[in-house]
């Protein structure tokens, strides 16, 4: 406990002493490079549980064509069913994987992310559902967070599924800060309602963190886009 403490005591100094000297594109494109996958969260019953949600949202919903910004390995993909896939990722390591493993699926486009040189202006990344998965915690750097959910908003017509933890908080990990996103949304995208939280199968708290999860789901309609 108390190793833990001073590590995030250390934590919270760097942070604010550096800011800016973190960069979640160069940790996630290194992690991959290394041979890391997309976590523990994209496999096995946590893998299961989200695929149940999403596709079950899919189809309450009417979606054909969804774009996920932060893709990763496609393990997650592989069991979701939906006609039309767009994934964004900002590691070139892990999209050339992706374009490898579902190189015959006709179905799915991948392309790489860059919140700085992102400007859809002609629509052509517009799907009727966007979607966040195990994402929003590991955009350390704020303009980062911030050019990432006006672009996530930015592209979808009706629905925008949000999988993350939904609270103010720095872990010890220097890839991960918690922001409570439910209010920047409400503050910064009004033409959008939060319209439903579906609560983690596996929370952390009964679960631990090595089986269970600290997000949730969020699902977010644009007004007008349902009726």
């Amino acid at each position: 406990m108390i190793r833990y403490l001073i590590k995030k005591i250390y934590r919270i100094y760097q942070f604010i002493k550096r800011p800016g000297a973190f960069s979640s594109a160069v940790y996630w494109e290194n992690h991959y490079k290394n041979g890391g996958n997309s976590g523990e969260g994209s496999y096995k019953h946590l893998a299961a549980f989200k695929a149940d949600v999403l596709n079950n949202l899919f189809a309450e919903y009417n979606i054909h064509r969804v774009i996920e910004f932060g893709c990763g390995d496609g393990n997650q993909l592989s069991l979701l069913r939906v006609p039309v896939y767009i994934g964004l990722d900002i590691s070139e390591t892990i999209l050339k994987k992706c374009i490898l493993r579902f190189h015959s699926d006709s179905s799915k486009s991948f392309f790489l992310y860059n919140g700085n040189t992102f400007a859809d202006n002609l629509h052509l990344f517009t799907s009727e559902a966007a979607i966040s998965i195990d994402v929003l915690f590991h955009l350390v750097e704020l303009n980062v967070y911030e050019k990432y959910l006006q672009n996530l908003f930015s592209c979808a017509s009706k629905i925008v599924i949000i999988y993350s933890a939904d609270k103010d908080f720095l872990p010890a990990t220097e890839h991960e800060l918690f922001r409570k996103f439910t209010v920047y949304i409400e503050n910064h995208f009004p033409e959008w309602k939060l319209e439903k939280k579906i609560k983690n199968k596996y929370p952390v708290e009964e679960y631990g963190f090595q089986e269970g999860s600290v997000a949730d789901f969020y699902l977010f309609t644009k007004r007008g886009s349902l009726t």
